[in-house]
């Protein structure tokens, strides 16, 4: 491993009390390229990472998405690490997600806080929802990797390159984790520590808002990667209810032999609305599948060249 065909990416926001010993212990292992992308702080977390050595970037806009596409444009290392400048990771365990980059075996690999969860790190209420949201993702994409939202993470620059981020907030990680199934890239996962903040540094996630939105990334970016969940989730929900209504329908009719016309029309349309939607996915996913085959097609061929 040479440090110095690396950058360590470190986005910011008010981590005055962790971000100089962070910065500290990547100078300490040889890492010389370290860019903190600052999201206009109002402490002197700026001051601190520049008199620790590193480069310091004010984001023009807000959010960590925001943050992380400027700084993505700005480095030119062929590998990058990003890691919170909150001190909850430890840089000592930098060479874990480096090394499978290394050893070519893949082009972005995850910090999975969950094997080695220090006590304290997380709330019920937050280790409840990432397990929750984990399921979630595992469930659609059908991809083994259980810490979708982790902070720590190494990229090839070929990767980050492939990559097409759109989201400004906290759904920054969950679209890199999606976009990097969706273009076929190689994705290893090892586990690696997580503790409790620092004295001072405070979280700045909403569990309920950006969890909220977080879901809300996950399903909505289904729809070019699995359409048959996506369409057939919303078919679903229209065919219940149509099912449903019928035998409020057909109950009283039988019962009374009361017509309820309008309510009748209503069921068959959301029953066919319904059916409608399940086919496009059954569509959508063929399509879908087509388009994956191609597409790893094309970069096995600029590999071999």
């Amino acid at each position: 491993m040479n440090p110095n065909d690396v950058c360590i990416l470190i986005p910011t926001l008010n981590e005055e009390d962790a971000i100089a010993e962070v910065i500290g212990e990547f100078k300490k292992m040889g890492f010389d390229e370290i860019l903190v992308i600052d999201g206009h702080s109002r402490d002197r977390t700026r001051e601190r990472a520049d008199e620790a050595g590193a480069k310091v970037v004010v984001q023009r806009e807000k959010g960590k998405g925001q943050a992380l596409k400027e700084a993505f444009s700005l480095i030119e290392a062929d590998y990058i690490v990003m890691i919170d400048g909150d001190g909850t990771y430890l840089p000592a365990e930098v060479r874990l997600l480096l090394d499978p980059i290394f050893e070519g075996k893949a082009d972005h690999v995850m910090g999975n806080r969950f094997g080695n969860l220090q006590k304290g790190a997380l709330t019920r209420l937050n280790s409840a929802g990432n397990r929750l949201i984990n399921f979630f993702f595992r469930l659609i994409y059908n991809v083994p990797l259980n810490d979708i939202l982790t902070g720590y993470r190494a990229f090839t620059r070929e990767g980050v390159r492939r990559l097409d981020l759109t989201m400004p907030g906290f759904e920054i990680e969950t679209e890199m984790t999606v976009d990097s199934v969706k273009k076929g890239l190689a994705i290893a996962e090892v586990p690696v520590t997580y503790r409790a903040r620092t004295t001072g540094t405070k979280t700045k996630l909403n569990p309920i808002m950006d969890g909220a939105r977080i879901v809300a990334t996950i399903y909505r970016m289904a729809k070019t990667h699995n359409p048959l969940f996506y369409f057939g989730l919303m078919g679903s929900l229209f065919g219940a209810a149509g099912f449903f209504l019928g035998l409020y329908v057909a109950r009283d009719w039988l019962a009374t032999r009361t017509e309820h016309i309008p309510l009748t029309i209503l069921t068959a349309l959301l029953i066919i609305v319904g059916f409608q939607l399940l086919f496009m996915g059954i569509l959508g996913d063929a399509v879908a599948s087509m388009h994956r085959e191609v597409l790893r097609e094309i970069y096995r061929n600029r590999r071999d060249r």
